[in-house]
C-alpha cells in the first residue's frame, strides 16, 4: 500500500513537503509518480522518478518549483513544494509502477495507488 502525507493548508509562496510511504515499492523494480486533482478537473500527472536512475520528471506547470526525490531505506518518496500557489490546490496521490531500468517514468499506465493528502493554498 502506498499511503501519502504531509498536506495541509498554505499561503500562496509558501512550502510543503509531501511523503509517500511505498513499503515494498522498490527502487529496483518500481517508478513512483505524484499525481494531483483539483475539484471539477480531472487528475493530472505532476512528477515521477524513474527506476534505476532516480530520474525525475515533472510536469511544465511546477517545473522550478517541485523537487522529487527518494528517501533510501525505508522506500519512501518526497515532493517538496515550493513557491505554492492557488491552482496547485489539490488531492496529491502517489502511485507505482513495474518499470524499465532507467526508462522515463512519464509514459506509464500508473497501476498502484494509494490514499491522496489534500493541499490547499490560499491566495
Amino acid at each position: 500500500q502506498l499511503q501519502a502525507s504531509g498536506g495541509g493548508l498554505v499561503q500562496a509562496g509558501g512550502s510543503l513537503r509531501l511523503s509517500c510511504a511505498a513499503p515494498g515499492f522498490t527502487r529496483d523494480y518500481y517508478a513512483i509518480g505524484w499525481f494531483r486533482q483539483a475539484p471539477g478537473k480531472e487528475r493530472e500527472w505532476v512528477s515521477c522518478i524513474n527506476r534505476g536512475d532516480d530520474k525525475t520528471y515533472y510536469t511544465d506547470s511546477v517545473k522550478g518549483r517541485f523537487a522529487m526525490s527518494r528517501e533510501n531505506a525505508e522506500n519512501t518518496v518526497s515532493l517538496q513544494m515550493n513557491g505554492l500557489k492557488p491552482e496547485d490546490t489539490a488531492v496529491y496521490y502517489c502511485a507505482a509502477v513495474i518499470a524499465g531500468y532507467r526508462r522515463p517514468c512519464a509514459g506509464y499506465e500508473y497501476k498502484y495507488w494509494g490514499q491522496g493528502t489534500q493541499v490547499t493554498v490560499s491566495s
